[in-house]
């Protein structure tokens, strides 16, 4: 698997339109497995989903919303939180999707430990959590058994405010974090990033 860093943030349809790009080469042969690692400018998205209070009131809301074709309820991307997008052919890693899941679930919390955090599952969640509190979201896709969308982990404390004004996830009073409030010490991009690539090729390189 090849990790490709993106230095600057970028919009989230430009982020889907990269995906399906790469989804498309990876189907014909042309591109081999790749993880995006990225920031993006403020936006809120949601699954196409019948119901959508967890947006709340979109008038409200201070960023524009999305709805994009990943599964699950209302989130934020912004600034200071890490999005990564493994584009994966899951032909040749059995077609388990639920393994994918737990796979991106285990590389997160594995990174986390190695930046001092405790993080892990919650009982019939998706997700990282830091004991209640949810400190990364996953929502995945496939398109002819090739994944896209991914993870979304909050790095610093820029990147939690913009969760005030929904319902994230869908779930009731869940509270967000950052590495940066649960570290014991200093936590940069710079090396969250690091850490997260090392345990995802961990993972996912064959």
């Amino acid at each position: 698997m090849k990790i490709e860093i993106l230095k600057q943030p970028i919009s989230y349809g430009d982020g889907l339109n990269m995906q399906e790009e790469m989804v498309a080469a990876i189907l014909s042969g042309e591109r081999s497995d790749t993880l995006y690692l990225l920031e993006h400018e403020p936006v809120y998205t949601i699954g196409r989903l019948r119901d959508q209070s967890s947006l709340r009131s979109t008038a409200a809301l201070a960023h524009p919303f999305f709805e994009t074709n990943r599964g699950g309820q209302a989130t934020y991307h912004g600034p200071g939180q890490l999005v990564g997008y493994p584009m994966l052919d899951l032909n040749t890693r059995g077609r388990d999707l639920h393994l994918h899941l737990r796979l991106i679930e285990d590389a997160l919390i594995e990174a986390c430990a190695d930046l001092g955090v405790a993080a892990g599952r919650r009982d019939g969640m998706t997700g990282v959590w830091v004991e209640e509190r949810k400190l990364a979201s996953i929502g995945v896709g496939v398109r002819k058994w090739v994944s896209m969308h991914g993870f979304a982990i909050n790095i610093t404390r820029e990147s939690l405010p913009p969760f005030l004004s929904i319902t994230p996830c869908g779930l009731d009073g869940v509270s967000m974090t950052c590495l940066q409030a649960e570290a014991p010490g200093e936590i940069t991009m710079e090396m969250a990033i690091s850490k997260i690539s090392e345990r995802m090729l961990e993972k996912f390189s064959k």
